[in-house]
């Protein structure tokens, strides 16, 4: 099977149109007509995982974040980015990025997050649109998912089971709220943007990877902000990707990328 066609299966599932204006999802490095060996899935593209890939048989890499935010001008060892290009070219590794257009896709990141937070009756909250698949079918797309925990929780159990189902030891809230959490709406990576959509949708917690100080403030009791870190937030991300390859492309071998590319340390 070619790169191209497990390029296909996942524009399939998330078509490139759905992606934000600012963003460059897709096609990153490299040929597509080879015929893919293994591909790494993974949330960040450094020389590090093309080095994992490479390691492990892997010809094609998948990540959620773009490789190429913006165009270069040299092709170098200059930076970080310079030198992951120089690499992935060399050892002939595909670089292909699924980004906001999977955190908008129905069943994409923010879908992932609801479902390991156990969310029923999940659907889109925000700004909704619509897309054209390969095939010519339309996909549907929102900024953020809402649904409800199967059974109203108190505020400081609901954070416990947040911060254990996400692996992480403290979260960034605003004061617990005073009445049961049943409603729930999340957005991975800044999803700051959506926290008055959230607001106005019912919720009672908002959880997002990251959000800015001052809007914090004057939410007290109207919702439990829970801000858990950008990389967390998108961490299974990956899973998504094996699951779209693994339907579409069986035969194609998955690799969940062992290399943690979180550049940011808790001391």
């Amino acid at each position: 099977m070619k790169i191209k066609e497990v390029l296909n299966a996942l524009e399939q599932f998330a078509p490139l149109p759905l992606q934000e204006s600012w963003d460059n999802a897709g096609l990153q490095v490299g040929l597509t007509e080879a015929e893919v060996s293994g591909a790494l899935l993974c949330l960040d593209v450094t020389e590090r995982i093309v080095d994992e890939a490479v390691s492990r048989g892997c010809n094609l890499v998948v990540s959620h974040h773009p490789l190429l935010f913006r165009g270069l001008k040299t092709i170098s060892d200059l930076t970080d980015v310079q030198r992951t290009v120089t690499k992935a070219i060399q050892k002939g590794v595909c670089v292909v990025s699924m980004h906001t257009n999977m955190d908008n896709a129905a069943g994409g990141v923010n879908f992932k997050m609801a479902e390991k937070l156990g969310l029923v009756n999940t659907g889109f909250m925000g700004q909704q649109k619509s897309a054209q698949a390969p095939d010519g079918t339309t996909v549907a797309g929102g900024s953020g998912v809402i649904g409800e925990l199967p059974e109203a929780m108190e505020a400081h159990r609901f954070v416990q089971q947040v911060k254990e189902t996400f692996g992480v030891a403290c979260a960034h809230c605003n004061e617990l709220l005073k009445r049961p959490i049943r409603r729930v709406a999340v957005c991975g990576g800044a999803g700051d943007f959506l926290l008055d959509e959230a607001i106005a949708a019912g919720a009672d917690a908002f959880i997002t990877g990251e959000m800015h100080y001052h809007q914090y403030f004057g939410h007290e009791q109207k919702v439990q902000i829970c801000v858990i870190g950008h990389y967390q937030s998108e961490q299974f991300t990956a899973e998504v990707f094996r699951d779209i390859i693994g339907r579409a492309c069986p035969e194609v071998r998955t690799e969940i990328a062992e290399t943690c590319t979180n550049p940011i340390c808790y001391l």
